[in-house]
């Protein structure tokens, strides 16, 4: 687990995240708003947008079909996440 993820990933269960934060994950559930970069030692970087249009590494993978794989999986983390703030959902009642 990278730090970006402990990061985004430490908040009470009890605690509604704020509309900023809301935003923020709404942002990299969209990956036009992820890039992969190849750097001077071969190794491929993932990086997002952030809202100011400034670019933020996230990880290095070895090849570029790792670092995209990577990117949908941070995608698949932060539309989980953004359900998960919506609350709890009612699955099934009984008679």
């Amino acid at each position: 687990m990278t730090y970006f993820y402990y990061k985004t990933n430490s908040f009470n269960a009890n605690e509604t995240p704020s509309p900023e934060t809301i935003e923020f994950w709404k942002s990299l559930t969209k990956k036009k708003n992820w890039r992969i970069v190849q750097l001077s030692n071969g190794y491929f970087q993932t990086e997002f947008l952030r809202s100011d249009d400034q670019w933020v590494d996230v990880t290095r993978r070895q090849s570029m079909l790792e670092a995209e794989k990577a990117i949908d999986a941070s995608v698949e983390h932060y539309e989980k996440k953004l359900t998960f703030a919506e609350g709890p959902k009612v699955v099934k009642t009984f008679k």
